[in-house]
């Protein structure tokens, strides 16, 4: 375990804990190359409208330039450091290649400084390797996944999330998503073998409120709670229920409760084999 725990010397120290980042990471400062400074929209759109709610403030924070194309292919890299994103949950670490090339990438799980890896179509299928998905054994863990060849991995990027090679099937390839969902992936799209680091990321417990707001998590305020000027929800005498069959969004959109919220006619609809299971029991 690298969970860190602390003397309850307050109360909101009693059940907090943390990553035990001293037992994981190298301890190196960022490549001053590959960090600068970037805004934050908070949920935002073009139009300064709020389209994702309770975001908002936050520790200000510098961007690492992560690689996802991984377009530096049959060259062998080596991992010099490993180090902290503030921007995800996964770490990171310093990539450099045979050339002289240093690439930000997001490490696998147990990585330790000195490891290497290789970005190519005839690699080892081991930890770090990134080959096609053609080229990957049935049952393989991958992560860092393309859903369109050469556009950089999208899927599978955050702390211990993997997808699963299900089975090959012609040109495409069966991934079982972190959702459940399985998918229909073409074979010429790349993976990285493996499971994406800090793997124990979803077992901290933040322990204050002060704490999700240092991360940029605004207070979330219940439905039922409002007026109903302000929420489907809102609105009765005293503490009521919602009042509708199935539960809405500020917008009038199905959430949640297991609830399908997909669009029908969605362009990607094709490629799914097995809808993802929806609810509190996955």
């Amino acid at each position: 375990m690298t969970l860190k725990s602390y003397k309850p010397t307050t109360k909101s120290q009693r059940a907090m804990t943390r990553i035990h980042y001293r037992a994981v990471l190298s301890g190196d400062a960022p490549h001053k190359a590959l960090k600068s400074g970037h805004k934050r929209g908070w949920g935002r759109n073009s139009q300064g409208r709020i389209t994702m709610r309770h975001r908002g403030g936050g520790h200000k924070q510098l961007l690492r330039d992560v690689d996802f194309k991984f377009d530096k292919k049959n060259i062998p890299a080596k991992i010099t450091t490993i180090e902290y994103d503030p921007n995800r949950s996964a770490f990171i670490g310093l990539a450099v290649y045979q050339d002289g090339a240093k690439r930000y990438v997001v490490i696998p799980k147990a990585t330790q400084v000195g490891d290497m890896f290789t970005v190519s179509e005839t690699a080892a299928v081991k930890r770090g390797n990134r080959l096609t998905l053609a080229n990957i054994p049935v049952g393989t863990f991958v992560y860092n996944v393309e859903l369109k060849p050469g556009a950089g991995g999208v899927v599978a990027r955050s702390a211990g999330n993997f997808a699963e090679v299900v089975a090959q099937d012609g040109a495409y390839t069966h991934l079982k998503m972190p959702s459940t969902e399985v998918r229909k992936v073409l074979g010429t799209c790349w993976a990285s073998v493996g499971e994406a680091s800090n793997d124990e990321h979803h077992l901290v417990n933040l322990g204050k409120a002060g704490r999700s707001r240092w991360m940029g998590i605004r207070p979330t305020v219940r439905g039922t709670a409002m007026n109903p000027v302000d929420h489907p929800h809102g609105g009765g005498e005293g503490k009521q229920g919602r009042g509708l069959r199935r539960a809405k969004t500020l917008w009038g959109k199905p959430s949640g409760k297991g609830q399908k919220t997909r669009r029908p006619k969605k362009y990607s609809n094709i490629h799914i084999l097995s809808r993802r299971r929806v609810g509190k029991r996955k």
